[in-house]
């Protein structure tokens, strides 16, 4: 409904044909263009001029203290497991949410939602 490319790396965290999850977002497909990509290669090879904003737990830098332009590109990973340490390791861009200590990470689609309303606010897309 943001109206946001939605660009998803093999192997996913979810299902895409299940139908529970179709169910889930069948009100928006219809509003977002969907890129899959079999791996992390393909995906920099059809994106290297864009900058790549990984979130994730391990990063010292919180979010509402960096510059986001708007051609980045926000990468998230796996609920359970974050992004392959080789991934982890290419990217320089890394944030994080500030959170309690002892609590382990917020669900996916509450990261997002965080991450996208301080984006789109900074570069003006909302």
């Amino acid at each position: 409904c943001l109206n946001l490319k939605i660009h998803i790396i093999e192997p996913c965290g979810f299902n895409l044909h299940d139908t529970r999850f179709k169910r889930v977002v069948m009100d928006y497909l219809g509003f977002s263009k969907i890129t899959r990509y079999e791996d992390y290669n393909k995906f920099l090879s059809k994106n290297k001029r864009k900058r790549i904003v990984l979130m994730t737990t391990r990063a010292k830098k919180h979010y509402h203290k960096f510059n986001f332009k708007k051609n980045d590109m926000l990468l998230f990973g796996r609920e359970s497991a974050g992004v392959p340490e080789r991934v982890h390791n290419l990217i320089t861009n890394k944030l994080r949410i500030p959170m309690k200590k002892g609590v382990r990470s917020l669900n996916i689609a509450t990261s997002v939602a965080i991450i996208l309303a301080e984006s789109l606010k900074q570069t003006k897309l909302i």
